[in-house]
């Protein structure tokens, strides 16, 4: 007897690129904050409608074993949205054009999400992956993004506390560094990538977008190479 020949490797669903810039401003960086603040506001509001946007999707897929096609593409649309506004901000300072208030994807902007649509989800793992299964990786992303999404300093008692994470520590990095040098460090931007992407993926799977568990796996650098292989078939 043979065995079963291993099934082909498969992409990830969730797709992050983000394209490098030739030159950035020095200083922009320094007034984003103020600029970026429309977006803010937005998003504010984005994120409220995804989490109940999950939650009818949860129903739903339980009943059915799909997620409503509109519903998905509104929660992919907030993902790109809010990357947009991370990969202009203090997500990474890859970019100084600015943000477009749209959920669609702009072809020509430099980060750029997609989300594969799943044909079928499973009913069970609705009920506990966003909760229970995705539980290590928000200990990660816990440490990448710290108690917010933007990097702040904060004096307690005398006491020094950093609460904007490990990406937004390397951030503060890259800002330093343009302002002296007019540079973004290849390596800062690579690793800033790959720490964004496996925040992203998470988000997507918490959001019940896939059944694909995130990998336990930093995959840096403009554009993602990911695949990820199914096990093998049975044994004779």
């Amino acid at each position: 007897m043979t065995t079963a020949a291993p099934l082909a490797p498969r992409p990830f669903p969730v797709h992050v690129d983000g394209v490098r810039a030739p030159a950035l401003s020095r200083w922009l960086w320094l007034v984003k904050w103020v600029l970026i603040v429309p977006h803010y506001l937005v998003l504010a509001f984005l994120w409220v409608a995804f989490v109940a946007v999950s939650i009818v999707a949860l129903v739903a897929i339980v009943i059915t074993g799909r997620y409503p096609r509109a519903l998905f593409d509104f929660n992919v649309g907030v993902l790109r949205w809010n990357w947009r506004v991370s990969y202009y901000a203090y997500g990474a300072l890859a970019t100084d054009r600015y943000p477009p208030f749209t959920l669609g994807e702009v072809a020509d902007y430099p980060a750029r999400l997609q989300v594969d649509y799943p044909e079928h989800l499973s009913r069970g793992l609705a009920l506990v992956k966003w909760w229970l299964l995705a539980i290590p990786h928000y200990v990660v992303v816990g440490i990448l993004v710290g108690g917010a999404a933007t990097a702040t300093h904060r004096v307690t008692n005398g006491d020094e506390r950093w609460d904007g994470g490990l990406i937004g520590l390397l951030v503060l990095v890259v800002g330093v560094v343009l302002l002296f040098t007019g540079t973004y460090p290849r390596g800062l931007f690579d690793l800033l990538l790959g720490l964004n992407r496996w925040v992203i993926r998470v988000a997507a799977y918490a959001g019940l977008m896939t059944d694909v568990y995130p990998p336990f796996r930093l995959d840096m650098g403009e554009h993602e190479d990911l695949t990820l292989h199914a096990p093998e078939g049975p044994r004779p």
